[in-house]
Order: C-alpha cells, then sequence, then structure tokens
C-alpha cells in the first residue's frame, strides 16, 4: 500500500473564483523527503494540503497518497497520514489526554508509549484542559496528534506557529527522525530559514500556482537579510554602495540601512572602512521576500498570475 510516491497530485485545481484557490498543481514527493511548501499567507497552501485530506473538494485534477486518490479512498488515505491543520479545532473542556484517546480510539493503531514520549519531548501537559492550553500548547497537542501513529507521510501545515525556539528545534529533530525511517513530510511555511533546516526539495507557490520546484541549493538568489547599521563618525558611504550584493543603501546621519544577498564578506570588508557602534540584522518575512522577487512578474490574461 505505501509503494511508488507519498504523494502525487496532477493538476489539481480548487476553483473559489475570483482568481481565488489552487490551479493546475502537479507534484510529487517521494517516501523518505522532507518537501517544504513556500508561499506568503493567502497563496493556497492550506487549500491544497485540505484538497489532499478530502476536507474540501477539488474543481479539477486529482491527488493520491501511495497510490490511492484522495477522494474515492478518503478512509485509507487517512490512515496513512498524520495531518496537522493551519486552524486546529476547538476541543473546549477535555483534557489533553481526552483528545488523544478521542483521536486514537478512532484510529485504533496507537502505541500509548509512542504518546507518553512525544508529550514528554515537547514538554506537553496532558492532564491540562483544551480550553487552558496556550497556543504553544495547542500546537504541540496537534502535533502530538499527526505523529503518535508513525504515519508514512505528514502533511503539516505551518507546524511551528506559536511554538518557543526550544520546541521549534525539538519539532525538527522529530521530523528528521521520521525522515531517516522512510516516512514522507510535506511541510508548509512561509518561514524560509525554518524550511532550509530540514527539506530537500521546495515548492513554491504564488497566487495559487506552482511557480516554482527546485532543491534549496538554487534558490540561494530568493534569500536576503536587512541590515541597520550605526557609526560613530563618517559613514563609508561609496565602499556600501559599491560593495557586491549590497542594495537599496539608504543613509542618514550616521545611520544606514541595507539589503544583502548572498555572502556577507563584501559587506564587511566595506564596513571595515567606518567605526561601526552598532549592528544588527533580521530575516524578512517569505512574504516580503516574494513582493521583493516577484513585484515586476507579469500578470496573466484578466488579471491572474502567469502560469
Amino acid at each position: 500500500m505505501t509503494s511508488g510516491p507519498a504523494l502525487r497530485t496532477d493538476g489539481l485545481t480548487k476553483d473559489f473564483g475570483s482568481s481565488r484557490g489552487v490551479f493546475d498543481l502537479s507534484l510529487e514527493v517521494q517516501p523518505g523527503e522532507v518537501f517544504g511548501y513556500l508561499g506568503p499567507n493567502g497563496s493556497g497552501k492550506s487549500t491544497t494540503i485540505r484538497a489532499v485530506m478530502n476536507l474540501i473538494r477539488p474543481t479539477g485534477g486529482r491527488a493520491e497518497v501511495f497510490g490511492l486518490d484522495c477522494q474515492s479512498h478518503a478512509v485509507e488515505v487517512k490512515r496513512l497520514v498524520g495531518y496537522l491543520p493551519g486552524e486546529l479545532p476547538e476541543w473546549g473542556g477535555l483534557r489533553g489526554r481526552d483528545v488523544v484517546a478521542y483521536v486514537s480510539g478512532l484510529r485504533g493503531d496507537v502505541d500509548p508509549g509512542s504518546v507518553r514520549e512525544l508529550a514528554d519531548r515537547l514538554d506537553l501537559d496532558l492532564s491540562r484542559r483544551y480550553r487552558e492550553y496556550s497556543s504553544g500548547n495547542r500546537r504541540k497537542l496537534a502535533l502530538v496528534l499527526a505523529f503518535m501513529h508513525r504515519p508514512p507521510l505528514l502533511l503539516l501545515d505551518e507546524p511551528t506557529n506559536g511554538l518557543d525556539p526550544l520546541n521549534q528545534l525539538e519539532f525538527f529533530q522529530m521530523v528528521s527522525e521520521v525522515r531517516d525511517r522512510g516516512a514522507a513530510v510535506f511541510l508548509s511555511s512561509h518561514v524560509l530559514s525554518e524550511v532550509e533546516r530540514v527539506c530537500q526539495r521546495v515548492g513554491i507557490i504564488r497566487g495559487g500556482r506552482l511557480v516554482q520546484v527546485a532543491d534549496l541549493g538554487s534558490l540561494h538568489h530568493l534569500r536576503y537579510r536587512r541590515l541597520e547599521v550605526d557609526f560613530a563618525g563618517e559613514v563609508p558611504s561609496a565602499a556600501l554602495r559599491a560593495a557586491p550584493g549590497v542594495e537599496e543603501v539608504q543613509i542618514e546621519d550616521h545611520h544606514v540601512s541595507c539589503r544583502v544577498h548572498g555572502d556577507f564578506g563584501p559587506l564587511l570588508r566595506a564596513l571595515t572602512d567606518g567605526n561601526v557602534i552598532d549592528l544588527s540584522s533580521h530575516e524578512p518575512s517569505l512574504e516580503e521576500i516574494f513582493l521583493a522577487y516577484y513585484r515586476e512578474e507579469p500578470t496573466a490574461p484578466g488579471g491572474g498570475p502567469a502560469s
């Protein structure tokens, strides 16, 4: 049952009208692969995953999990998948352990030891009521429910939302472990650095259309960082503006802001011409990156994104 691609879509389309939805999506994810599904908010990431889970019906095309059609074999597909939704369900006054027991009862294939291990790793108290959980603890419970039956395919929609840095590291380790045992992971995100930690390939979706599938190395051109630099004296403006990879240099008194693509070496060499007293760097959101990278992308007739 688990032969062939873990996930395959062929022309998958869900058209909500007004150019909203997912259009003509074709991709494959192999067993043992972590596939990052990247795009800004509203690009169609959640729609894709919900269509694979048969929570919404496609307008056209098809999706398969290990060769099983996701519509005609929806029950069998759900047995093979660990699913973490972007919008978590409300479990009200149920305690964490009650939610686990309920979902485990529906599945019938859950080892209690696996549940305890996952809860311990994520520092999740299963004795507390769901409505008492913080957003981070709700996300932890959703991760336990997705991983606990050791599925051969995990569909994770923005899985680290609300997790603190330590639990994010634990999550990345969990993903690496399931990959090493041969499971496939389809992980949606809008944070490029997050995907770089665990994914072998990525698909980039914009306006509901898959615009690129590539390994991480070939996406180096997308990555940049914004820097803010304060100088004690004169700003070496000429050296900064001439440094390869340094763009959008803005100078105000002794303060400089700029954008850096790729290697930091040219920028660092330019900074040695001045007396730096403070420097801060931050990674923009993937949405900011997309707005910068695709701002001049042509549109298809009718106003939608170009295919």
